[in-house]
């Protein structure tokens, strides 16, 4: 899937909820704030404990976000199913983007560790939450790639899978827009270039029966709020699948361009055998 002809402007109709969709969202609401907010407050707690006898090890406090993730589906009703095999030992991980849901699919089967740009820690709320579940946070400036393989290379002697977006931005789940290589560039540095393997994994979105094809997608300037409701209230729901390809050793990939394209192929091929047509 190209991104040719395609507008990221332009937005999908969501339909009014009406009295059940209100009601829906209403409970599912509930019950997911519910679950995520308490768990969260017991992850704090057992960091209390976790962090100064493990650092950043964490052993135990994953599972909680794990947990978490693959509850949210079962509440919102959306099918949830995994194809292929995770990678054993430590990593990273990539995949496209297309939607906040794209945390809870991927933090549903594995247990990894987000990074972002720096800016996020100071987002209300998400930057909270994403401080609290280990996201690694770093500024793209190649001032401090050094930095960047440090802070990797220590992550992954915990056994961490640090999870990247590389498009940079979510689309509408209907295509897969060109990695950045300039993300892959930490990769190719002396330290990890020799050991590190990175795992691509596909994210595919299927709309409910008659609903718009991009119902999941999240992308361009779309409020989050509104997307949330209409996620939520949603009377049919669809389904999420992710596909996970054979790992890739950096080693055997001649630079970060390469290296890019690459792991972008692969994850476009897993878009395109699923099915999914450009929109």
């Amino acid at each position: 899937m190209s991104d040719a002809g395609w507008h990221p402007e332009i937005e999908p109709p969501h339909a009014p909820l009406g009295v059940v969709g209100w009601g829906l969202a209403f409970l599912r609401g509930v019950i997911l704030g519910t679950l995520t907010f308490g768990c969260l407050a017991l992850l704090l707690l057992l960091r209390l404990v976790e962090r100064p006898l493990f650092g950043q090890g964490r052993p135990l406090t994953p599972f909680i976000t794990q947990f978490v993730c693959r509850s949210a589906f079962f509440i919102l009703g959306i099918r949830y199913r995994t194809e292929g095999h995770m990678m054993k030992g430590p990593g990273a991980v990539v995949a496209n983007h297309s939607s906040w849901l794209d945390i809870f699919a991927l933090n549903a089967r594995k247990r990894i560790y987000f990074v972002s740009k720096a800016e996020v820690a100071s987002w209300p709320g998400i930057g909270w939450l994403a401080r609290a579940t280990g996201t690694v946070f770093i500024r793209r400036n190649p001032r401090e790639a050094r930095e960047h393989v440090d802070l990797f290379i220590e992550r992954l002697s915990h056994g961490h899978k640090l999870l990247f977006f590389p498009e940079g931005t979510s689309t509408d789940g209907r295509r897969v827009l060109p990695f950045k290589p300039t993300l892959f560039a930490a990769f190719m540095a002396d330290g990890l270039r020799e050991t590190l393997s990175i795992q691509p994994v596909t994210v595919v979105y299927r709309a409910a029966p008659g609903a718009d094809p991009r119902q999941y997608g999240w992308w361009g300037e779309m409020e989050f709020g509104p997307h949330l409701l209409s996620t939520l209230g949603a009377r049919r729901q669809g389904s999420v699948t992710l596909v996970y390809h054979p790992p890739v050793r950096v080693a055997e990939v001649a630079d970060r361009k390469a290296l890019a394209r690459l792991l972008e192929e692969r994850v476009r091929d897993g878009l395109d055998r699923a099915g999914v047509p450009d929109s």
